[in-house]
């Protein structure tokens, strides 16, 4: 109950994976919550983690409303190693003794990039640094 008390109250988009319009206007409303308050903000472009350690297609829209609506931001992309090694089995068993490894890449200010740009160098960067 206390993570849905936190997501709740805490500032965090709460999207409908299976509802796109619900989603999109929800991350409008954070691009716009985090570019007026100066916040940070976390968003999976693959959706949810891969089943293989394979970087998914990253989808576009919830990284095209952080860029219109949250101009002054930054991307920073990281590459995180080793993941789905966590849920391989499935919840159980965890894969205990998992070395999860977290790449920060070079940050990338939005107002000097068009989103194709900044859109392709994240993609780029978080995919070059996937250890497979």
């Amino acid at each position: 109950p206390s993570v849905s008390l936190n997501l709740r109250i805490g500032g965090s988009a709460l999207i409908d994976r299976k509802d796109g319009k619900q989603a999109l206007a929800e991350i409008k409303k954070t691009g716009e919550y985090i570019n007026k308050n100066n916040y940070s903000v976390v968003i999976f472009p693959e959706g949810t983690r891969s089943k293989t350690g394979k970087p998914k297609e990253f989808a576009t829209n919830g990284l095209k409303m952080l860029y219109k609506f949250a101009p002054d931001s930054y991307f920073v992309p990281i590459s995180i190693n080793n993941s789905w090694k966590m849920n391989k089995f499935g919840a159980f068993p965890l894969g205990l003794g998992t070395n999860i490894t977290l790449e920060i890449h070079e940050p990338l200010k939005v107002s000097e990039y068009s989103f194709d740009e900044i859109f392709e160098k994240t993609e780029q960067v978080i995919k070059k640094h996937i250890k497979q």
